[in-house]
């Protein structure tokens, strides 16, 4: 038995040719949305992409659903190197699948349900006579029950919770091997997010999915993950598991998303403080212009992903300083707590 990843990506890369803001004339200048990012898919995990908007996440799973081109990189499925420059065929369409954000702009308004979910099950090659059953089983799956009732509704007829729903039934139709989830509750109210994530979760867990779950909550990535990277300015700045990431964070972007998570338990928390995001620099770290602990050899040299622990990868020159930073502010949080 194969224990391949069920998709793979080493290197990837995409750059844009981009003119500078506010400057009609100016010259194009390439710019790298995603820079390098390495990621391995394996069944039954779910590996979460977590960073703010402008990260690179949305634009690495269409790298990996193809709909997007890489300037650079590679593509393995089960282990077989694929050319990600060639068109995509039904083969790969069927076993990598992408869900989008907002199920109202992704799933065709004036088309009922059904029509929604038979198409695909048409193309990738049903007996006509069993699709009528295979779409009421597709919606019993992702817990629309009884099936029968959503198939004549219209999308609209639909809450967004249920609509999301559909979305990964229709991503279903095919018998995926991979799912590319990305940012698949934002969009949702907050009181139905958690079940729209536990059904990713129950199908990763009991149907073997690959799951790459993006997302710009470093909390719900560590209610659902099994791995995470973190993202900033197209590059990989962090990763490790779940717990280890969101509990104990080594990069000083990592430490700025968690302790931007409201925690009511813990009232006025030390927080970390840096400005918001500014042009990306050219040279040197990325995050340098925003980092509390930025020096001489951040703002000139770019530094490399390297394992700090066993399976934890850290992008930073002071990633030591970090850490004592991150104790420091532990100690007063917990000394606040007992005053």
């Amino acid at each position: 038995m194969s224990t391949a990843p069920l998709l793979e990506a080493r290197g990837l890369s995409k750059i844009f040719s981009v003119k500078p803001q506010g400057r009609a004339f100016a010259r194009r200048r390439p710019f790298r949305a995603v820079d390098d990012v390495s990621v391995s898919l394996g069944a039954g995990r779910v590996t979460a992409v977590v960073g703010e908007s402008g990260s690179g996440k949305s634009v690495l799973a269409r790298m990996l659903a193809r709909t997007v081109e890489p300037s650079e990189g590679e593509l393995f499925v089960e282990g077989a190197k694929i050319d990600p420059r060639e068109r995509r065929d039904l083969a790969y369409t069927a076993a990598v699948q992408l869900v989008l954000q907002d199920p109202f702009a992704s799933i065709n308004p004036v088309h009922p349900i059904r029509h929604v979910l038979e198409r695909p099950l048409k193309i990738h090659g049903n007996e006509p006579s069993l699709v009528p059953g295979l779409a009421k089983e597709l919606l019993e799956r992702v817990a629309l029950t009884p099936g029968e009732s959503y198939l004549d509704r219209f999308p609209h007829e639909l809450s967004g919770g249920q609509l999301q729903r559909v979305s990964i039934a229709r991503a279903l139709s095919v018998r995926p091997k991979v799912l590319l989830a990305d940012e698949p509750i934002s969009m949702l109210d907050v009181s139905v997010r958690l079940g729209v994530l536990n059904l990713l979760r129950d199908l990763c867990d009991n149907e073997q999915l690959a799951v790459l779950y993006i997302t710009h909550d470093i909390a719900s990535a560590r209610y659902i993950a099994d791995d995470v990277l973190v993202m900033y300015a197209g590059q990989v700045v962090e990763s490790a598991n779940g717990t280890t990431v969101v509990d104990r964070p080594r990069h000083p972007y990592t430490q700025l998303l968690v302790s931007s998570v409201p925690d009511p338990g813990q009232g006025d928390r030390p927080r970390m403080q840096a400005p918001s995001a500014t042009a990306f620099p050219e040279v040197g770290c990325r995050f340098a212009p925003r980092c509390p602990l930025a020096n001489e050899q951040c703002r000139a040299e770019v530094p490399t992903l390297v394992e700090v622990e066993p399976s934890h990868h850290v992008r930073c020159w002071r990633v030591e300083e970090a850490s004592v930073l991150l104790t420091s502010r532990d100690s007063q949080k917990g000394g606040g707590e007992t005053t």
